[in-house]
């Protein structure tokens, strides 16, 4: 496993550096935005753990600019601690968001949680699906959406989200199944997290995402997928 560092304090650097060489995964390390992304088209990255207050080009910009060609797990870690913050990084493409001063246990659960994840949904479906006279087309092995005919491209975790649904038609999932489901623990706090990877999810996939045909609501009981497959010809 191959995962890029971007973080412009040392010591944080070699303390994540150090545990992750433990874990047997080869490391790449920036200390600015711009070399984080020559990093990144140049070798092949599995995970990036993100800070957004770093030189040269901000960690906000390195992640659009990743979300443009790839769908890789992003991991945010940033002394940003407000709840605006997070909701913003999870709304330029992160798929999970921790502050600093972090334990370095919590930031290894979380990585083998999303390579767990990663790895289960690969091997789960290998088949492309149909919605609504295939205006929504999901192929689950190359983990790509097409809406009307035209690809969009979705967080990894958004694609979790949206392969979770889809697979139990009808249930209703709350914020806490859904993050236990799709990131691989239980979020501790108001659902916020959740709530907005489902908001950027349906900007891309529904056609009226306040009036969402796909991804809908019951307030006390969740989130289900909601459209009928279309039947093979």
């Amino acid at each position: 496993m191959n995962i890029l560092i971007v973080e412009d304090e040392e010591s944080i650097r070699d303390v994540l550096k150090s545990y992750f060489l433990k874990e047997g995964w080869q490391v790449y390390i920036s200390s600015d935005g711009m070399e984080a992304l020559k990093l990144f088209n140049k070798f092949k990255v599995d995970v990036v753990l993100l800070d957004l207050m770093i030189p040269k080009l901000s960690g906000e910009a390195v992640c659009q600019e990743i979300r443009q060609t790839s769908n890789v797990p992003i991991m945010i870690i940033s002394s940003k601690s407000r709840e605006e913050d997070m909701i913003n990084g999870l709304n330029i493409g992160a798929d999970d968001y921790i502050v600093k001063p972090f334990r370095i246990k919590e930031v290894l659960a979380r990585i083998h949680a999303l390579l767990r994840r990663m790895k289960m949904f690969t091997k789960e479906r290998e088949t492309i699906l149909r919605f609504n006279h295939g205006s929504l087309v999901v192929n689950f092995e190359t983990q790509e959406v097409l809406v009307n005919n035209k690809a969009v491209k979705l967080t990894s975790t958004e694609f979790k989200i949206l392969d979770t649904l889809i697979k139990k038609p009808g249930r209703f999932f709350s914020r806490q199944d859904l993050s236990y489901i799709v990131q691989g623990y239980r979020y501790i706090g108001d659902g916020r997290t959740m709530d907005t990877h489902i908001k950027n999810l349906r900007k891309k996939i529904e056609e009226d995402p306040k009036e969402p045909k796909y991804i809908v609501t019951k307030i006390g009981a969740g989130y289900r997928f909601n459209c009928i497959l279309d039947q093979a010809k």
